[in-house]
């Protein structure tokens, strides 16, 4: 094959292949040894023809469809959030507080959360990629400061929050953030040793790791297995070696294995969650479970209807927090249930569509971020459903973009910002005005 002209300098020409354009590698996908394709493909994205069929092309604006399925999830959560927590004044835990108490802070949550993702969405992903690295030193930062007595604060034995006065701030949500942006931008900075576990993965992991010593001080144990996932979510799609990506996998099974069996509360937790009907446990650490199970239970097919019931009336603790899941199935029974699974299935692929094909317009950051954040919402939704339904052991997550929560819908707002960032550059890259 003759040798083709190049306008590089001799400096650039000696620069490693990783930093090369992946249009030039991806244009060479049909030119290999001998004519036979060759994937040369720096990530995992499937079909190299792929397009999103969030708008055509030719149309420049924003996904109308992914806007409308968030507001309604936000909507629906804001309802059944006054719903779940109507009856909290007769509790004498809470004071006294009015019947919509709870309803207004998440309201209020949800209009700073707006004015958070409109900021989020003006800026370009390539200033993401700068900021990645600062934004996670950032909430290493905000998770030390949090363990400080007296500074952080301590709710049922755990010291996740920082007040702000009007609102507690938690910086577990950043970090799930903090992380998503810095392992897609460690993926595009180490494509080129990939290959190599010590150099390609074992960095990543340290960093993981200190955000996870951090986590488990607080304790937060949940937070901490979603951000791993997310993490390696990040490094399996950006194309890490198969064998090492599963090693890693058993590793971390293992790792979490270790900490269940070395915490008697933790023991004690998984025990309850077997046998959660047993009396010793039925009045312990199943208590929860049992009566999201009976929630669910009396929804049946269509639900009891909304505002109808009985569990939220001080009988399922967190019902506005953590056991939401289980009102939505009293309330609208198997029906609503579904309906809701079906958004968050019909979200995550959305945003995995949207993540793609930036990645097949060589904007490989911006697709592994996108790729990322329907990870971190689709695997937290599918705990916290698992949870509701008696499926996967206890775990203090919500429900994303519903569950009562000012930090949680904050940042679960600004991940949906810039993964429709992502999607307004990849338009505006594909409309001819741009040419």
């Amino acid at each position: 094959m003759a040798k083709q002209k190049t306008d590089h300098t001799p400096e650039q020409s000696a620069a490693p292949s990783a930093h090369r354009s992946w249009r030039t590698r991806l244009t060479g996908w049909m030119r290999g040894p001998q004519d036979k394709p060759v994937d040369v493909l720096p990530v995992r994205v499937g079909d190299a023809q792929y397009r999103s069929k969030a708008l055509p092309p030719t149309t420049l604006g924003l996904d109308q469809a992914l806007i409308w399925v968030v507001i309604g999830l936000l909507a629906w959560g804001l309802v059944m959030v006054y719903s779940a927590s109507i009856a909290m004044p007769d509790n004498p835990r809470f004071g006294k507080i009015l019947p919509y108490h709870f309803a207004l802070r998440h309201a209020i949550s949800l209009g700073v959360g707006f004015v958070a993702a409109l900021l989020a969405f003006q800026v370009p992903m390539e200033r993401w990629e700068q900021l990645a690295p600062r934004i996670f030193m950032l909430a290493l930062v905000l998770l030390v400061i949090v363990l400080i007595p007296h500074v952080g604060v301590s709710v049922n034995g755990s010291r996740r929050w920082l007040s702000l006065g009007v609102m507690n701030f938690q910086p577990s949500e950043l970090a799930k953030f903090a992380v998503l942006l810095y392992a897609a931008d460690y993926m595009v900075r180490h494509m080129a040793v990939k290959e190599r576990f010590f150099r390609a993965v074992l960095p990543m992991a340290f960093a993981v790791l200190i955000v996870g010593v951090l986590l488990l001080a607080e304790p937060d144990m949940g937070a901490f297995l979603v951000i791993v996932i997310i993490a390696m979510g990040i490094l399996f799609l950006g194309g890490v070696n198969a064998r090492m990506f599963f090693g890693m996998g058993a590793l971390v099974v293992l790792a979490f294995v270790a900490m269940i069996a070395t915490s008697p509360w933790r023991r004690e937790r998984i025990f309850a969650y077997l046998n959660p009907w047993d009396m010793e446990h039925a009045l312990g650490k199943g208590y929860q479970l049992t009566h999201a199970l009976i929630a669910i239970g009396r929804g049946e097919v269509t639900g009891v209807g909304l505002g109808r019931s009985v569990e939220k009336l001080h009988w399922l603790p967190e019902a506005h927090t953590d056991f939401l899941f289980s009102v939505i199935g009293e309330e609208f029974g198997f029906v609503g249930l579904m309906v809701l699974i079906f958004a968050f299935y019909w979200l995550m692929r959305r945003m995995t569509e949207i993540g793609r094909e930036a990645i097949i317009l060589d904007r490989v950051f911006s697709g592994l971020v996108a790729q990322g954040v329907a990870i971190w919402m689709g695997f937290q939704a599918f705990i916290n459903m698992g949870v509701n339904l008696g499926a996967l052991p206890t775990k203090g997550l919500t429900l994303p973009l519903m569950s009562f929560g000012g930090s949680a819908i904050l940042f679960n707002l600004i991940a949906i910002a810039v993964v429709l960032r992502v999607d307004y550059e990849n338009k505006a890259l594909q409309s001819p005005r741009r040419a």
